[in-house]
């Protein structure tokens, strides 16, 4: 077992697992990313962005770089969902000004019966060594977290061969050969299951799944599709290490209304959209979970003193915290890569300073 240093800043597990805490603990999603300069120099030496998702060294560098900015609460390893397909043996390529694709997506009842989960060691292992050379560099500074996309969003571009504005390629499977679309989510179950172990495995201290296209489901095939492959995969996770428990997040953009339903499956955070009134939200869950967001990623784009007013509303709309509740301060999705990076330090100086008035009430 690879011994790493101890940890410095809990706030950002003890929030997620609904321990008392200080403040409400920040940290964004896509915080290392385009916005920052640094960060295209790093991408530029790299040569292409699948250069920079496979070199350990480079994506450890992106990791720490929103972290020498601001005072956020934990870092998130960089990488993209699509390496597990790419995995899988599709062929992920990224096309100038358009974004991922497949050379060999799924679209024949012959290409699903070739479909197998990867190896993750043998075809993944620069994912699990950056895990292992962010640790050390963060000196137990703030905790990693380790990521996939969900079941349901993988098979999305693994269908449509890509992104896709109305998901017609695989809402006709979805319709018309549904054993088809099951046996690819069967496979992605094993994939993620083994990925996130495996990050875990290598050091990371949370993980989160990412179920981007999950708002684009009727009800009912939500639960079919993407809900219930996220509960076996979390059902398959690696619960503790070293006595630590590791906490998981769930974050299924336009799933609000499925809320009470992401709640119960066996996660210990649920991420929310800007769509959802998060003191609602809590009401809804009942503080059995640790609810993870919910600022406008647009919002960042107001002047300073219109961003620090918006996450001064996020933190109202949590309200007081209790001893068994849980707030993890972060966007409604990823950051935007035009955000000025200076309104995104308003905003983390915001969060860490004014959050402390509503943990008043707990005994630490």
């Amino acid at each position: 077992m690879t011994q790493f240093a101890p940890l410095q800043n809990d706030t950002f597990l003890r929030a997620l697992l609904r321990q008392p805490v200080p403040y409400t603990p920040q940290w964004l999603m896509r915080q290392a990313g385009r916005y920052l300069p640094e960060y295209c120099a790093t991408r530029k030496q790299a040569g292409s962005f699948l250069n920079l998702c496979k070199n350990p060294e480079l994506a450890c560098e992106v990791t720490l770089q929103p972290l020498r900015r601001y005072p956020l609460d934990a870092a998130i390893l960089f990488s993209d969902i699509l390496t597990v397909p790419d995995a899988m043996g599709l062929g992920l390529y990224f096309a100038e000004g358009e974004g991922p694709k497949f050379d060999r997506p799924l679209r024949t009842e012959a290409d699903v019966a070739q479909l197998r989960a990867p190896d993750v060691h043998s075809t993944l292992g620069y994912v699990f060594d950056a895990v292992t050379t962010i640790r050390h560099a963060l000196g137990g500074k703030v905790p990693l977290i380790g990521f996939s996309g969900s079941p349901w969003t993988l098979a999305c571009y693994m269908v449509e061969g890509g992104g896709s504005d109305d998901f017609r390629t695989i809402k006709t499977m979805l319709y018309q050969r549904p054993d088809l679309l099951k046996r690819i989510i069967e496979v992605n179950v094993q994939a993620v299951a083994d990925y996130l172990n495996a990050q875990i495995a290598a050091g990371a201290q949370a993980v989160m799944v990412f179920d981007t296209w999950g708002g684009v489901l009727a009800d009912g095939l939500y639960q079919t599709y993407s809900l219930n492959p996220m509960r076996e995969v979390l059902s398959r996770l690696t619960r503790e290490v070293d006595g630590q428990v590791i906490p998981r997040i769930v974050f299924t953009k336009g799933g609000g209304i499925w809320l009470e339903e992401i709640a119960k499956i066996g996660t210990d955070g649920v991420g929310l959209d800007w769509t959802v009134n998060l003191q609602n939200a809590r009401q809804r869950t009942q503080d059995q979970v640790a609810l993870q967001g919910n600022m406008d990623p647009f919002s960042l784009f107001g002047t300073p003193a219109a961003v620090e007013q918006e996450a001064k509303r996020v933190l109202e709309g949590y309200g007081q915290h209790t001893q068994h509740s849980g707030h993890v301060f972060n966007l409604g999705h990823g950051i935007n890569q035009f955000t000025p990076p200076e309104n995104v330090a308003v905003l983390a100086e915001t969060v860490r300073n004014y959050s402390r008035k509503f943990h008043t009430n707990v005994n630490l």
